[in-house]
């Protein structure tokens, strides 16, 4: 398949003309309106400051349903004994920074070129975007951030500068979006990490169905808060 360069229009192929790989286009820009139209086909940003603006849509398709959450034992307890404070939206320039310094190697969440950034801010600012951030003696330990649109989050990045506390971040994460009553986390590519924790492998056809399901939820935008709940009726997670 060609690799479909973007004009100023906002619009892209569809995702099944994908390469193999799952690229799609090049060009375009971060604009709001563009990210929003991205991702609500399915379609994410991932390049490095030494090319194009690439856009991709892989198949296979990672995804997490918030139900099928996995937590290991070991941190289970950690996350009993209440060594970090979670919270929602309180400093999301700093969690995307730190992301952005964090060395993985290959993982495509090192990609976060300035240019990024700066989108994904204006996309925060427009509430669409969001932080979890875990806090260890009030200095900021771990966090991630995504996009949420319907009942889809599309998760991005997330660094860790103490063990276990982006780790504790997620978990909080996935419990509360079941709490909203979300339907789909967005993995976007597969990582060991992520598949620790319930994630598992869709058809990309899969996937559009149920983004396409997702996005007639009503969204929810703004600064987003933990809501404590001591109580739950669905289950929220499976011990490994």
């Amino acid at each position: 398949m060609p690799v479909f360069r973007l004009s100023d229009e906002i619009v892209f192929p569809p995702p099944h003309l994908s390469e193999e790989n799952g690229l799609l286009a090049v060009g375009g820009d971060l604009s709001t309106s563009r990210l929003l139209r991205a991702y609500s086909m399915g379609i994410f940003p991932w390049y490095s400051d030494d090319s194009p603006i690439l856009w991709w849509s892989p198949d296979p398709r990672l995804v997490l349903l918030p139900q099928e959450l996995k937590i290991s034992r070991s941190l289970r307890q950690t996350i009993k004994k209440g060594i970090f404070e979670v919270t929602m939206d309180r400093d999301f320039d700093a969690v995307i920074n730190k992301c952005a310094l964090v060395d993985r190697g290959s993982d495509r969440g090192t990609w976060i070129t300035d240019e990024m950034r700066e989108a994904y801010i204006r996309l925060h600012s427009a509430g669409y975007v969001h932080s979890v951030e875990s806090w260890f003696e009030g200095e900021l330990a771990g966090g991630l951030y995504g996009v949420a649109l319907g009942s889809a989050f599309f998760g991005e990045s997330m660094f860790t500068l103490k063990k276990d506390a982006s780790k504790v971040a997620f978990v909080t994460l996935v419990q509360q979006l079941l709490r909203w009553e979300f339907t789909l986390i967005d993995c976007q590519v597969t990582t060991e990490h992520l598949l620790s924790f319930g994630a598992k492998k869709i058809p990309r056809s899969e996937f559009l169905k149920m983004l396409s399901s997702a996005l007639k939820a009503p969204a929810r935008k703004g600064t987003w808060h933990l809501s404590i709940k001591k109580h739950h009726k669905k289950p929220i997670e499976k011990n490994l």
